[in-house]
Protein backbone atom coordinates (compact mmCIF):
# COMPACT_ATOMS: atom_id res chain seq x y z
CA UNK A 1 0.00 0.00 0.00
CA UNK A 2 2.84 2.37 0.84
CA UNK A 3 4.43 1.68 -2.54
CA UNK A 4 1.13 2.41 -4.29
CA UNK A 5 0.81 5.71 -2.41
CA UNK A 6 4.35 6.76 -3.27
CA UNK A 7 3.80 5.86 -6.92
CA UNK A 8 0.62 7.94 -7.06
CA UNK A 9 2.29 10.98 -5.55
CA UNK A 10 5.34 10.57 -7.73
CA UNK A 11 3.15 10.51 -10.82
CA UNK A 12 1.05 13.47 -9.73
CA UNK A 13 4.00 15.61 -8.63
CA UNK A 14 6.31 14.74 -11.54
CA UNK A 15 8.33 17.77 -12.62
CA UNK A 16 7.04 20.00 -9.83
CA UNK A 17 8.92 22.39 -7.60
CA UNK A 18 7.85 23.18 -4.02
CA UNK A 19 7.97 26.90 -3.35
CA UNK A 20 7.67 28.89 -0.12
CA UNK A 21 4.15 28.84 1.31
CA UNK A 22 3.14 25.50 -0.10
CA UNK A 23 2.93 26.30 -3.82
CA UNK A 24 4.01 23.88 -6.53
CA UNK A 25 4.57 24.80 -10.16
CA UNK A 26 5.93 22.91 -13.14
CA UNK A 27 9.51 23.85 -13.97
CA UNK A 28 11.69 26.39 -12.24
CA UNK A 29 11.00 29.14 -14.79
CA UNK A 30 7.23 29.34 -14.21
CA UNK A 31 6.03 32.23 -12.05
CA UNK A 32 3.03 31.55 -9.83
CA UNK A 33 0.33 34.24 -10.11
CA UNK A 34 -3.43 34.56 -9.95
CA UNK A 35 -5.98 32.52 -8.07
CA UNK A 36 -3.89 30.69 -5.48
CA UNK A 37 -3.79 30.50 -1.69
CA UNK A 38 -0.77 30.38 0.59
CA UNK A 39 -1.13 29.17 4.16
CA UNK A 40 0.01 31.70 6.75
CA UNK A 41 -1.20 30.40 10.10
CA UNK A 42 -2.94 27.02 9.93
CA UNK A 43 -0.81 24.08 11.08
CA UNK A 44 -2.64 21.04 9.79
CA UNK A 45 -3.05 21.45 6.04
CA UNK A 46 -0.99 22.56 3.07
CA UNK A 47 -1.89 23.40 -0.53
CA UNK A 48 0.22 22.61 -3.60
CA UNK A 49 -0.39 23.75 -7.18
CA UNK A 50 0.31 22.20 -10.57
CA UNK A 51 -0.77 23.47 -13.97
CA UNK A 52 -3.98 21.42 -14.12
CA UNK A 53 -4.32 20.13 -10.57
CA UNK A 54 -3.93 20.96 -6.91
CA UNK A 55 -3.14 18.84 -3.87
CA UNK A 56 -4.32 19.40 -0.30
CA UNK A 57 -2.37 17.58 2.39
CA UNK A 58 -4.59 17.20 5.46
CA UNK A 59 -2.54 16.19 8.47
CA UNK A 60 -5.61 15.69 10.67
CA UNK A 61 -7.07 12.84 8.64
CA UNK A 62 -3.76 11.76 7.09
CA UNK A 63 -5.03 12.11 3.53
CA UNK A 64 -3.90 13.91 0.41
CA UNK A 65 -6.69 15.22 -1.80
CA UNK A 66 -5.77 15.38 -5.49
CA UNK A 67 -8.00 18.02 -7.12
CA UNK A 68 -8.04 17.89 -10.91
CA UNK A 69 -9.34 20.73 -13.06
CA UNK A 70 -12.46 19.64 -14.97
CA UNK A 71 -11.19 21.02 -18.30
CA UNK A 72 -7.98 18.97 -18.23
CA UNK A 73 -7.26 15.63 -19.92
CA UNK A 74 -6.27 14.31 -16.53
CA UNK A 75 -9.85 14.69 -15.25
CA UNK A 76 -11.22 11.94 -17.45
CA UNK A 77 -8.34 9.54 -16.94
CA UNK A 78 -7.42 9.83 -13.26
CA UNK A 79 -9.28 8.44 -10.29
CA UNK A 80 -7.74 7.59 -6.92
CA UNK A 81 -9.34 6.27 -3.76
CA UNK A 82 -6.83 4.74 -1.36
CA UNK A 83 -6.29 5.03 2.41
CA UNK A 84 -3.85 7.86 1.67
CA UNK A 85 -5.06 9.71 -1.41
CA UNK A 86 -8.39 10.62 -2.98
CA UNK A 87 -9.06 12.46 -6.22
CA UNK A 88 -11.82 14.94 -7.10
CA UNK A 89 -12.71 16.84 -10.25
CA UNK A 90 -13.01 20.57 -9.55
CA UNK A 91 -14.77 22.86 -9.25
CA UNK A 92 -17.19 20.55 -7.45
CA UNK A 93 -20.47 20.17 -9.32
CA UNK A 94 -22.36 19.61 -6.08
CA UNK A 95 -21.76 18.42 -2.54
CA UNK A 96 -23.43 17.33 0.68
CA UNK A 97 -22.37 17.65 4.30
CA UNK A 98 -22.79 16.11 7.70
CA UNK A 99 -23.96 19.22 9.55
CA UNK A 100 -23.39 17.92 13.09
CA UNK A 101 -21.12 20.56 14.69
CA UNK A 102 -20.19 21.61 11.17
CA UNK A 103 -19.17 25.26 10.49
CA UNK A 104 -21.49 25.90 7.55
CA UNK A 105 -20.60 29.60 7.72
CA UNK A 106 -17.37 28.93 5.78
CA UNK A 107 -19.44 27.85 2.78
CA UNK A 108 -21.72 30.88 3.19
CA UNK A 109 -18.78 33.29 3.22
CA UNK A 110 -17.46 31.74 0.01
CA UNK A 111 -20.86 31.84 -1.70
CA UNK A 112 -20.98 28.08 -2.23
CA UNK A 113 -24.54 27.46 -1.03
CA UNK A 114 -25.95 27.02 -4.58
CA UNK A 115 -23.84 23.85 -4.90
CA UNK A 116 -24.98 22.39 -1.56
CA UNK A 117 -27.60 19.75 -2.27
CA UNK A 118 -27.82 17.47 0.78
CA UNK A 119 -27.59 17.67 4.60
CA UNK A 120 -27.91 15.12 7.40
CA UNK A 121 -29.95 17.05 9.99
CA UNK A 122 -32.23 20.02 10.57
CA UNK A 123 -30.26 20.79 13.73
CA UNK A 124 -28.22 23.66 12.31
CA UNK A 125 -27.50 27.16 13.56
CA UNK A 126 -27.46 28.87 10.13
CA UNK A 127 -30.82 30.59 9.48
CA UNK A 128 -30.13 30.77 5.75
CA UNK A 129 -29.36 27.07 5.54
CA UNK A 130 -32.60 26.37 7.37
CA UNK A 131 -34.38 28.58 4.86
CA UNK A 132 -32.85 26.67 1.96
CA UNK A 133 -34.06 23.40 3.45
CA UNK A 134 -37.57 24.71 4.07
CA UNK A 135 -37.73 25.95 0.49
CA UNK A 136 -37.01 22.42 -0.73
CA UNK A 137 -33.54 23.24 -2.07
CA UNK A 138 -31.81 20.56 0.01
CA UNK A 139 -32.28 16.82 0.35
CA UNK A 140 -32.34 15.34 3.85
CA UNK A 141 -29.92 12.42 4.03
CA UNK A 142 -29.99 9.54 6.49
CA UNK A 143 -26.63 9.10 8.22
CA UNK A 144 -27.37 5.42 8.70
CA UNK A 145 -27.58 5.03 4.92
CA UNK A 146 -24.24 6.45 3.72
CA UNK A 147 -24.83 5.17 0.21
CA UNK A 148 -27.07 8.22 -0.21
CA UNK A 149 -23.97 10.43 -0.13
CA UNK A 150 -22.49 8.79 -3.24
CA UNK A 151 -24.75 10.82 -5.58
CA UNK A 152 -22.69 13.95 -4.81
CA UNK A 153 -19.19 14.76 -6.00
CA UNK A 154 -18.11 15.36 -2.40
CA UNK A 155 -19.49 14.75 1.08
CA UNK A 156 -17.92 16.94 3.77
CA UNK A 157 -17.53 15.69 7.33
CA UNK A 158 -16.22 17.53 10.38
CA UNK A 159 -14.72 14.60 12.25
CA UNK A 160 -12.50 11.60 11.67
CA UNK A 161 -15.02 8.79 11.47
CA UNK A 162 -14.12 5.16 10.86
CA UNK A 163 -11.80 5.24 7.85
CA UNK A 164 -13.09 1.84 6.71
CA UNK A 165 -16.65 3.13 6.29
CA UNK A 166 -15.76 6.30 4.38
CA UNK A 167 -16.71 6.44 0.71
CA UNK A 168 -14.38 7.78 -1.95
CA UNK A 169 -16.16 11.16 -1.99
CA UNK A 170 -15.71 11.90 1.75
CA UNK A 171 -13.71 15.03 2.60
CA UNK A 172 -12.65 15.80 6.16
CA UNK A 173 -13.02 19.50 7.01
CA UNK A 174 -11.77 19.94 10.57
CA UNK A 175 -10.83 23.52 11.48
CA UNK A 176 -11.66 22.70 15.10
CA UNK A 177 -8.51 20.60 15.20
CA UNK A 178 -6.37 23.75 15.15
CA UNK A 179 -5.01 25.36 18.33
CA UNK A 180 -5.70 29.08 17.79
CA UNK A 181 -8.70 31.10 16.54
CA UNK A 182 -6.94 32.40 13.42
CA UNK A 183 -5.62 28.96 12.52
CA UNK A 184 -9.21 27.73 12.55
CA UNK A 185 -10.44 30.64 10.44
CA UNK A 186 -7.82 30.05 7.76
CA UNK A 187 -9.49 26.77 6.81
CA UNK A 188 -11.67 28.88 4.53
CA UNK A 189 -8.74 28.56 2.10
CA UNK A 190 -9.07 24.76 2.32
CA UNK A 191 -12.64 24.98 1.01
CA UNK A 192 -11.80 27.63 -1.56
CA UNK A 193 -9.46 25.23 -3.36
CA UNK A 194 -12.33 22.80 -4.04
CA UNK A 195 -14.33 25.52 -5.82
CA UNK A 196 -11.52 27.48 -7.52
CA UNK A 197 -12.40 30.54 -5.42
CA UNK A 198 -9.04 31.09 -3.75
CA UNK A 199 -9.22 34.83 -4.41
CA UNK A 200 -12.45 35.09 -2.42
CA UNK A 201 -11.06 32.88 0.36
CA UNK A 202 -7.92 35.01 0.59
CA UNK A 203 -9.96 38.22 0.77
CA UNK A 204 -12.18 36.87 3.54
CA UNK A 205 -9.28 35.58 5.62
CA UNK A 206 -7.26 38.76 5.13
CA UNK A 207 -10.22 40.85 6.35
CA UNK A 208 -10.87 38.59 9.33
CA UNK A 209 -7.21 38.40 10.33
CA UNK A 210 -6.63 42.13 9.94
CA UNK A 211 -9.64 42.94 12.11
CA UNK A 212 -8.69 40.33 14.70
CA UNK A 213 -5.10 41.58 14.96
CA UNK A 214 -6.23 45.21 15.20
CA UNK A 215 -8.49 44.30 18.13
CA UNK A 216 -5.77 42.19 19.77
CA UNK A 217 -3.23 44.99 19.46
CA UNK A 218 -5.71 47.39 21.00
CA UNK A 219 -6.29 45.03 23.93
CA UNK A 220 -2.54 44.56 24.39
CA UNK A 221 -2.21 48.21 25.36
CA UNK A 222 -4.41 47.69 28.44
CA UNK A 223 -2.36 47.85 31.63
CA UNK A 224 -4.88 46.03 33.81
CA UNK A 225 -5.32 42.34 32.89
CA UNK A 226 -8.47 40.81 34.42
CA UNK A 227 -8.11 37.17 35.47
CA UNK A 228 -10.52 34.91 33.61
CA UNK A 229 -11.68 31.40 34.50
CA UNK A 230 -13.27 29.41 31.66
CA UNK A 231 -14.87 26.34 33.22
CA UNK A 232 -17.70 23.85 32.92
CA UNK A 233 -19.77 21.61 35.17
CA UNK A 234 -20.51 17.96 34.39
CA UNK A 235 -21.70 15.08 36.59
CA UNK A 236 -20.89 16.91 39.82
CA UNK A 237 -17.42 18.05 38.72
CA UNK A 238 -16.18 21.53 37.81
CA UNK A 239 -13.37 21.57 35.25
CA UNK A 240 -11.14 24.45 34.11
CA UNK A 241 -10.63 24.49 30.36
CA UNK A 242 -7.30 23.55 28.86
CA UNK A 243 -8.46 24.06 25.27
CA UNK A 244 -5.71 26.08 23.63
CA UNK A 245 -7.95 28.21 21.41
CA UNK A 246 -10.01 29.40 24.39
CA UNK A 247 -6.91 30.31 26.38
CA UNK A 248 -5.58 32.17 23.33
CA UNK A 249 -8.80 34.15 23.06
CA UNK A 250 -8.40 35.32 26.66
CA UNK A 251 -4.80 36.40 26.11
CA UNK A 252 -5.64 38.24 22.87
CA UNK A 253 -8.56 40.03 24.55
CA UNK A 254 -6.21 41.50 27.15
CA UNK A 255 -7.04 39.09 29.93
CA UNK A 256 -5.00 36.66 31.96
CA UNK A 257 -5.71 32.96 32.30
CA UNK A 258 -5.46 31.15 35.61
CA UNK A 259 -1.90 30.63 36.81
CA UNK A 260 -0.37 27.61 35.06
CA UNK A 261 0.97 26.46 38.42
CA UNK A 262 -2.61 25.45 39.28
CA UNK A 263 -2.21 21.97 37.84
CA UNK A 264 -5.41 20.56 39.32
CA UNK A 265 -8.22 21.28 36.86
CA UNK A 266 -11.13 19.15 38.20
CA UNK A 267 -13.07 19.70 41.43
CA UNK A 268 -15.81 17.42 42.77
CA UNK A 269 -18.59 19.31 44.57
CA UNK A 270 -19.15 16.38 46.94
CA UNK A 271 -15.58 16.59 48.26
CA UNK A 272 -15.02 19.26 50.92
CA UNK A 273 -11.31 19.59 50.18
CA UNK A 274 -11.97 20.02 46.44
CA UNK A 275 -14.55 22.72 47.05
CA UNK A 276 -12.27 24.59 49.45
CA UNK A 277 -9.55 24.64 46.81
CA UNK A 278 -11.98 25.69 44.08
CA UNK A 279 -13.44 28.51 46.14
CA UNK A 280 -9.97 29.77 47.02
CA UNK A 281 -8.99 29.88 43.34
CA UNK A 282 -12.23 31.61 42.37
CA UNK A 283 -11.50 34.38 44.87
CA UNK A 284 -8.75 35.49 42.46
CA UNK A 285 -11.02 35.54 39.39
CA UNK A 286 -12.49 38.71 37.85
CA UNK A 287 -14.49 37.21 34.97
CA UNK A 288 -15.97 33.72 34.79
CA UNK A 289 -17.14 31.97 31.64
CA UNK A 290 -19.45 29.03 32.27
CA UNK A 291 -19.16 26.62 29.35
CA UNK A 292 -21.40 23.95 30.87
CA UNK A 293 -23.22 21.98 28.18
CA UNK A 294 -26.90 21.63 28.93
CA UNK A 295 -29.88 20.08 27.12
CA UNK A 296 -31.86 23.25 27.96
CA UNK A 297 -29.79 26.40 27.27
CA UNK A 298 -32.92 28.55 27.43
CA UNK A 299 -33.56 27.34 30.97
CA UNK A 300 -29.98 27.63 32.21
CA UNK A 301 -29.88 30.64 34.53
CA UNK A 302 -27.93 32.25 37.38
CA UNK A 303 -29.80 30.25 40.02
CA UNK A 304 -28.70 26.96 38.51
CA UNK A 305 -25.14 28.20 38.10
CA UNK A 306 -24.86 29.30 41.75
CA UNK A 307 -26.45 26.06 42.91
CA UNK A 308 -23.79 24.06 41.06
CA UNK A 309 -21.04 26.31 42.43
CA UNK A 310 -22.32 25.77 45.99
CA UNK A 311 -20.70 28.79 47.62
CA UNK A 312 -22.03 30.08 50.94
CA UNK A 313 -19.62 32.99 51.46
CA UNK A 314 -19.61 35.00 48.23
CA UNK A 315 -17.92 38.10 49.64
CA UNK A 316 -14.55 37.54 47.94
CA UNK A 317 -15.90 36.68 44.49
CA UNK A 318 -15.31 39.66 42.21
CA UNK A 319 -17.07 38.05 39.25
CA UNK A 320 -20.26 37.95 41.32
CA UNK A 321 -20.03 41.44 42.77
CA UNK A 322 -19.24 42.84 39.31
CA UNK A 323 -21.91 40.67 37.67
CA UNK A 324 -19.49 39.13 35.21
CA UNK A 325 -20.52 35.52 34.62
CA UNK A 326 -20.95 34.63 30.97
CA UNK A 327 -22.00 31.80 28.67
CA UNK A 328 -21.22 31.35 24.97
CA UNK A 329 -24.69 30.04 24.05
CA UNK A 330 -26.32 33.36 23.17
CA UNK A 331 -27.08 32.31 19.58
CA UNK A 332 -28.75 28.96 18.97
CA UNK A 333 -31.43 27.46 16.78
CA UNK A 334 -34.79 26.22 17.95
CA UNK A 335 -33.25 22.72 17.75
CA UNK A 336 -30.49 23.92 20.13
CA UNK A 337 -27.65 24.01 17.62
CA UNK A 338 -25.10 26.52 18.95
CA UNK A 339 -23.72 29.11 16.56
CA UNK A 340 -20.57 28.91 18.70
CA UNK A 341 -19.67 25.79 16.70
CA UNK A 342 -20.48 27.49 13.39
CA UNK A 343 -20.20 31.24 12.87
CA UNK A 344 -17.79 31.74 15.75
CA UNK A 345 -15.27 29.44 14.06
CA UNK A 346 -15.11 31.33 10.77
CA UNK A 347 -15.31 34.82 12.30
CA UNK A 348 -13.13 34.84 15.45
CA UNK A 349 -12.94 38.64 15.40
CA UNK A 350 -16.53 38.69 16.70
CA UNK A 351 -15.63 36.42 19.61
CA UNK A 352 -12.61 38.56 20.43
CA UNK A 353 -14.71 41.74 20.38
CA UNK A 354 -17.18 40.06 22.77
CA UNK A 355 -14.41 39.11 25.17
CA UNK A 356 -12.93 42.59 25.14
CA UNK A 357 -16.31 44.03 26.12
CA UNK A 358 -16.60 41.43 28.88
CA UNK A 359 -13.15 42.22 30.27
CA UNK A 360 -13.25 45.99 29.70
CA UNK A 361 -16.95 47.00 29.68
CA UNK A 362 -17.89 50.09 27.69
CA UNK A 363 -21.64 49.65 27.76
CA UNK A 364 -21.98 50.59 24.08
CA UNK A 365 -21.23 47.23 22.47
CA UNK A 366 -23.69 44.35 22.15
CA UNK A 367 -22.04 40.94 22.34
CA UNK A 368 -22.68 38.42 19.58
CA UNK A 369 -21.94 35.03 21.16
CA UNK A 370 -21.80 35.63 24.92
CA UNK A 371 -24.66 36.43 27.28
CA UNK A 372 -24.37 37.71 30.85
CA UNK A 373 -25.90 35.11 33.11
CA UNK A 374 -26.10 37.31 36.23
CA UNK A 375 -27.87 40.10 34.36
CA UNK A 376 -30.54 37.72 33.16
CA UNK A 377 -29.64 37.80 29.47
CA UNK A 378 -31.39 34.99 27.64
CA UNK A 379 -30.30 32.94 24.68
CA UNK A 380 -31.46 34.15 21.26
CA UNK A 381 -33.34 31.68 19.11
CA UNK A 382 -32.34 31.69 15.44
CA UNK A 383 -35.03 30.94 12.88
CA UNK A 384 -35.81 31.45 9.20
CA UNK A 385 -36.71 35.06 9.89
CA UNK A 386 -33.09 35.75 10.86
CA UNK A 387 -31.88 35.12 7.30
CA UNK A 388 -31.66 38.69 6.06
CA UNK A 389 -30.04 38.09 2.65
CA UNK A 390 -30.48 36.11 -0.54
CA UNK A 391 -29.65 32.54 0.44
CA UNK A 392 -27.57 32.10 -2.72
CA UNK A 393 -25.60 35.32 -2.16
CA UNK A 394 -22.22 35.14 -0.44
CA UNK A 395 -22.24 36.32 3.15
CA UNK A 396 -19.86 39.14 4.04
CA UNK A 397 -17.77 39.01 7.23
CA UNK A 398 -18.72 41.41 10.03
CA UNK A 399 -15.87 43.84 10.62
CA UNK A 400 -15.67 45.46 14.06
CA UNK A 401 -14.66 49.14 14.25
CA UNK A 402 -11.05 49.28 15.34
CA UNK A 403 -8.30 51.88 15.32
Amino acid sequence: MLLLYMAVLSSAFSGLLLLNGGVMVEGVAVKVTGNISKIEDASYFRIYYGNTFKVIKNDLDGKSYLLIQSNSKMAAKTKYCTPRIKSFVIPLANFSMDVSYFPVSFFELLGLMPSLKGITSERIASPCLLKLYNEGQLQMLNKSEPQQFSQYTAHFISYNSNQQTQSCNYVAFVPIGEQTPLQRAEWIKYLGVFANVETRANEIYDAVKSNYMCLANSAASKKLKPIVAWMEFNDGVWTFTKEAYKLKYIEDAGGENLDESINKITYNITTIEDMEQLHAILCTVDVLIDGTLTPDPFGYNATLFLQNLNIEDQSCLAFLSHESVWRHDKRLSTDLALDWFDGAVSQPQLVLADLMEMLFPTGNYTTTYFRNLLKGEEATSLGLENCDRDTFTAMEPTIIACT
